[in-house]
């Protein structure tokens, strides 16, 4: 027998005992249980392996057997919504990583601007930082390694490692004639999921939480008792661009303001296993201050959980935008060979009885057609849907969660954009600071000296614009430049405090706490608002 004809005895022979094994569960499931009608799995899989067979045989060039079996795999799946995945060992590993909130690292942010990765900003305290590794520098050879042109995710790969371990980069710096080598013994590099935490100038708190990992409720903690400690007379709560993360952390963190024994969330699914209650589990301190959650179109899955439930347990005012409607649930499940599986096994429903997912937007992230028509009428819908917060003020359901009010953001001009699209800020800042680094203050203004030089300098990058552009601009732009002049010298939160300057929703969430001293005050606000 050839090999050819052994590898395809094999699959039948597998294929056959895989249908046995399906069969027999099949079989089983169909004797316990009462079933409306008989599934055709069984013809379906004999067509299957019909396929594979004929292919396997005829095909014009010999096919890799883990290919086509990935390529089905990945088509079977393609069937259901956009968050069931299969992970390749690689894909598996970086998923898990990604939600525990930490690795073996070096402690730099990192972004490709042209070619080149780039070194955005070191973290504070890690080797990389320790070490002198600076923001505008570009990372051109890890271990003698070319990567000049590979994704950021590439690079990343190669620069990560196990904790202890040495890695060797190489650095190209603006200003340096020569490539600077760096020897760095890779460490744990924890992600902060509260990465800003400060008091605003009318003394309200302020904190970021830009992903529910595993650290976030220990973070979160921290943050309010130091925020607390300088007697903060509000707290505003910013989630936008949260994409989610891990549920545990997200009602840990609704703990911190509802108390204990509450129920935050359900998952109903198809299978019994999956219908869960969840429910706080610590008391905690009364905070009687008001609180503002803001949230945005890009605001998902753990993070309208949050905002979800401080609205619906009367703990906060949510404004912004409706957020994104990804209320269904993952579980992951380890393969063989190290892959991995994640399956949407069921949805959320917070403490008012709302399903916070939208399945609209299942089409739209599977490619699928969807018309303005459709999106209108799927808004349209989520507010026929009516539910009430423990206090009964009136919320609305159909997917994401609806704010009690509706804050727009600035749209950035078209001048604007380009200029962010081709790092010309960020770039400018880099040489700007090489040369005038003594100049550099909190309190700088940027005059028209500075701003005729980032213009010469977009001109430079063939970058088109008119006097109009610029004027419509200016305040971002003026904005913009500090923010990044004052990052390169006094670091990132300085930075992002500045940036805050040009934040239209920021700026009207602020406003609430000048006229309202009081969470009941905020709350019958928004009830006035709503339409009658």
């Amino acid at each position: 027998m050839t090999g050819s004809k052994q590898k395809i005895t094999l699959v039948s022979i597998l294929s056959i005992w895989l249908l046995g094994g399906i069969l027999l569960f099949t079989a089983s499931n169909a004797y316990a249980q009462t079933q409306p009608k008989k599934s055709d799995l069984y013809s379906q899989l004999q067509l299957f392996n019909e396929v594979l067979i004929k292919l396997k045989q005829t095909y014009v060039t010999d096919l890799s057997d883990e290919e086509i079996i990935k390529a089905a795999i990945v088509g079977m799946l393609g069937a259901t919504d956009p968050h069931t995945n299969f992970f390749t060992p690689d894909d598996f590993a970086d998923f898990t990583t990604s939600t525990k909130g930490e690795f073996g690292g070096l402690g730099i942010q990192i972004d490709k601007k042209g070619d080149y990765i780039t070194v955005v900003s070191p973290i504070e305290g890690t080797p990389a930082y320790r070490l002198g590794i600076a923001s505008g520098d570009r990372i051109i050879k890890v271990n003698g390694e070319s990567v000049v042109g590979l994704t950021t995710d590439e690079a990343i790969k190669k620069m990560r490692g196990e904790v202890g371990s040495k890695v060797i980069i190489t650095i190209a710096r603006p200003g340096v004639s020569k490539p600077l080598d760096f020897d760095i013994v890779r460490a744990i590099i924890k992600i902060h999921s509260v990465p800003y935490s400060f008091v605003l100038d009318n003394g309200v708190g302020y904190i970021r939480i830009s992903q529910f990992s595993e650290n976030t409720s220990t973070e979160l903690r921290s943050a309010l008792a130091d925020l607390e400690a300088k007697g903060i007379t509000g707290l505003i709560m910013d989630l936008r661009f949260n994409p989610g993360g891990l549920l545990d952390q997200a009602i840990d963190t609704v703990n911190e303001f509802v108390g204990a024994n509450k129920l935050v969330v359900e998952t109903k699914g198809r299978v019994e296993n999956t219908n869960r209650q969840y429910y706080t589990k610590y008391n905690t301190k009364e905070r009687t201050y008001p609180i503002v959650i803001l949230v945005n179109e890009a605001s998902a899955s753990a993070s309208e959980i949050f905002a979800g439930s401080l609205q619906d347990f009367d703990k906060g005012l949510v404004v912004g935008r409706p957020t994104f409607g990804k209320g269904s649930v993952q579980q992951l499940f380890p393969l063989s060979n190290g892959n991995g599986i994640k399956i949407t096994t069921s949805y959320y429903y917070i403490q008012s009885g709302r399903c916070i997912h939208k399945a609209i937007n299942d089409k739209i992230l599977k490619g699928e057609s969807v018309s303005e028509t459709d999106i209108k009428t799927a808004e349209k819908k989520s507010h026929e849907d009516i539910y009430y917060t423990v206090n009964k003020r009136k919320v609305y359901g159909g997917g994401g969660i609806t704010p009690d009010l509706a804050f727009d953001s600035d749209l950035l001009t078209s001048f604007g954009a380009e200029l962010r699209r081709k790092n010309v800020f960020f770039d400018f800042a880099v040489d700007y600071a090489i040369k005038n680094k003594d100049s550099i203050t909190k309190t700088m203004t940027i005059d028209d000296k500075t701003m005729k030089s980032f213009l010469d300098y977009a001109k430079e990058k063939e970058i088109k614009f008119t006097p109009a552009d610029v004027d419509s601009a200016s305040a971002y732009i003026k904005n913009t430049i500090k923010s990044e002049l004052v990052g390169k010298a006094f670091g990132e939160i300085e930075a992002y405090k500045i940036s805050l300057n040009q934040d239209k929703q920021l700026t009207k969430a602020i406003e609430l706490f000048d006229k309202y001293k009081t969470m009941d005050a905020m709350f019958k606000y928004a009830i006035s608002q709503q339409p009658k």
